[in-house]
């Protein structure tokens, strides 16, 4: 498996993770395919800059093309203060191997060799037991449910959090 910065070539995956209806269930339904493009180069611009970590997953380094999904790390001000938040997308035929895994894995690692992310938080679904159960298993503690807003839609999500400074399980 190989993690690489988000690329200005990769809105046909974001399409197929963000507006697939089967993909976005647990997120309030599908996006609109319009604005694909700009999510793209906003997130792209991001990663360059070194601001959020955005990081497409590669199952099979000798076939770079294909793409299984996502892992973004980033920062934002949660009302409360600045939060440190990680989130994933794997697209379905990837889903039950692992990978998801493997790469948050991989992605909390750097996390904590670079620093600066400290407290990492998720907010998966509180009915995606994938994700939770992901969540459970890498060490996450579960810090109980609350609603928070992804693409201005509310959500039910169950909140974890782990430390990146320190060693997973």
């Amino acid at each position: 498996m190989l993690l690489r910065d988000v690329e200005l070539g990769d809105v046909e995956a974001y399409v197929r993770m963000r507006c697939d209806p089967a993909m976005m269930a647990d997120l309030g339904g599908p996006l609109p395919r319009e604005g694909m493009e700009e999510k793209v180069e906003r997130d792209v611009r991001r990663a360059a800059a070194d601001v959020d970590w955005t990081k497409m997953i590669v199952p099979d380094p000798a076939v770079p093309a294909v793409v299984a999904g996502t892992v973004t790390l980033w920062s934002h001000d949660s009302g409360d203060g600045p939060v440190s938040e990680i989130g994933w997308m794997v697209l379905p035929e990837f889903q039950g191997r692992g990978i998801g895994k493997r790469a948050v894995h991989a992605v909390l690692e750097q996390a904590g060799e670079d620093g600066r992310w400290g407290v990492v938080h998720a907010f998966p679904a509180a009915g995606n037991d994938a994700s939770n159960g992901m969540c459970r298993s890498l060490g996450f503690r579960f810090e109980g449910t609350r609603e928070v807003e992804f693409a201005g839609r509310i959500l039910a999500s169950n909140h974890w959090s782990i430390d990146s400074r320190t060693r997973l399980t």
